[in-house]
């Protein structure tokens, strides 16, 4: 039998690379990898946990890459250990709603939301 057991990373096509490490970095507090696959081109990818966002730039994305790349299509629901006291003084007034209870995969969630500078939905949240 064949299964899926894990998320190694996902891409985000965007419009400016470096508005959105900005981002990721700043805000979220991922952290910035350059990496170069064995096609010897330099990639940028945003860490967290064990897990990574690869980023494509619109119009130059990498082969293969999703039939339809767009910025600001993806809904992204990263976990956190901080607060949503933190998390809620740390973001401000890019806090679109929240916080507010939801389902998680693994069960309730306290969750926040914002958009990046894409407009992809992005929730914060915190396992209850």
């Amino acid at each position: 039998m064949v299964k899926i057991d894990g998320l190694d990373h996902l891409v985000l096509t965007v419009a400016d690379i470096g508005v959105t490490v900005a981002f990721y970095r700043d805000v979220l507090g991922m952290t910035v990898e350059e990496f170069q696959p064995a096609d010897g081109s330099t990639r940028i990818a945003l860490k967290f946990g064990t897990q990574k966002i690869n980023l494509h730039q619109v119009g130059a994305e990498f082969e293969p890459n999703a039939d339809q790349a767009t910025p600001g299509s993806a809904d992204l629901c990263f976990l956190t250990q901080g607060t949503m006291v933190a998390w809620f003084a740390h973001l401000g007034d890019r806090v679109i709603e929240g916080p507010v209870k939801r389902t998680g995969a693994q069960g309730p969630i306290t969750s926040l939301y914002l958009r990046d500078p894409d407009g992809n939905l992005i929730e914060i949240a915190r396992p209850d």
